[in-house]
């Protein structure tokens, strides 16, 4: 472990201040920034603890919707009333990421912002563009089971790892920040994360100084909500592949959709124009695999991964298949 220095922040500017420092990391449940300290992947100079800033909250907003503090922990967000009721696919989402000990400490903030669990990236006598930039990627051409069949590029093929994000994606949430000077802005969630292309060091669209404060969910959409994870164990494990969905249906037909998909791009992924395909249309095996082409437009396996391409396309079969008997 290298030396650092620690700061209790006592108010979100001094946090967000703090942050235009280069090797300034922010730590609230750390169960992603510590591995990666222990490792020696991230070595920050300073960490600003926000664990006392008021944002452990979960409120309704005027519109329906729920605004979820940057520092409200995955299990409180899973067990509550009415995340579990309205935003069902969301908790089952969290639920069936990591360990309930994880999950007691893990942040809505942090879970969006962790970082890849790519073995390449975690091995720092492994060369990884991500972790140093220019270095290449070991990936391409090791063992990358795990690994992205879409968004990805000859730079990095790492996945995004959060199932919470995936869930997100499907509900259209938006997140909250702020910046030293005290200005917010919202970032749809389609924009917080960015696609490597040539720069894979750089994961997302906030900029220097700026500090999640919380996620707002708009009101529920009208369906049925599932999260599918396809894993190599039933606890513990990261998605090969997922689905999160949002299905309203009716008589066996399809009137509107959302499918957002993990663990097979460096970001949530989701295709309007693959939802758009079912709009009136049954869960027949020609639509599947019309909706399946559309979402798998692109894909790319890496040799281990190349089962991912079929397997996305019997996941989505299978979700399909669930919300219109439902």
């Amino acid at each position: 472990m290298k030396s650092f220095t620690y700061e209790r922040a006592a108010t979100l500017a001094r946090a967000a201040a703090a942050l235009t420092k280069t090797g300034t990391k922010v730590i609230a449940g750390g169960t992603n920034l510590l591995d990666l300290m222990k490792l020696q992947v991230e070595s920050p100079s300073q960490l600003v603890d926000i664990n006392r800033l008021p944002l452990d909250k979960i409120e309704d907003t005027p519109e329906g919707g729920l605004r979820i503090g940057a520092t409200v922990r995955n299990s409180d967000l899973a067990a509550d009333s009415r995340v579990r009721q309205r935003y069902g696919v969301l908790s089952r989402a969290l639920l069936s990421g990591a360990s309930a000990q994880l999950r007691n400490k893990a942040t809505t903030g942090g879970n969006l912002l962790q970082r890849t669990r790519c073995y390449y990236f975690y091995d720092v006598t492994k060369p990884c563009n991500k972790r140093n930039p220019g270095s290449g990627c070991a990936a391409l051409g090791g063992f990358n089971r795990a690994h992205a069949i879409l968004g990805a590029s000859d730079q990095c093929i790492a996945t995004n790892p959060s199932d919470m994000a995936v869930a997100m994606r499907a509900l259209d949430a938006s997140v909250e920040t702020v910046n030293a000077k005290g200005e917010s802005r919202a970032i749809p969630i389609t924009e917080l994360h960015r696609l490597p292309g040539n720069t894979p060091q750089i994961e997302t669209t906030l900029k220097a100084g700026e500090i999640i404060t919380a996620v707002t969910l708009p009101p529920p959409p009208p369906g049925v909500q599932i999260y599918r994870k396809v894993r190599d164990r039933t606890s513990y494990a990261f998605a090969l592949v997922s689905v999160a969905a949002v299905v309203d249906a009716a008589g066996g037909r399809i009137r509107s959709a959302r499918l957002a998909f993990g663990g097979v791009a460096p970001k949530p992924w989701r295709v309007p124009q693959a939802e758009e395909k079912l709009a009136g249309a049954s869960a027949s095996a020609d639509t599947v695999n019309a909706v399946a082409t559309a979402v798998l437009d692109g894909a790319r396996g890496y040799g281990s991964n190349d089962f991912k391409i079929p397997l996305t396309r019997r996941t989505l079969s299978a979700v399909l298949a669930e919300a219109t008997r439902t």
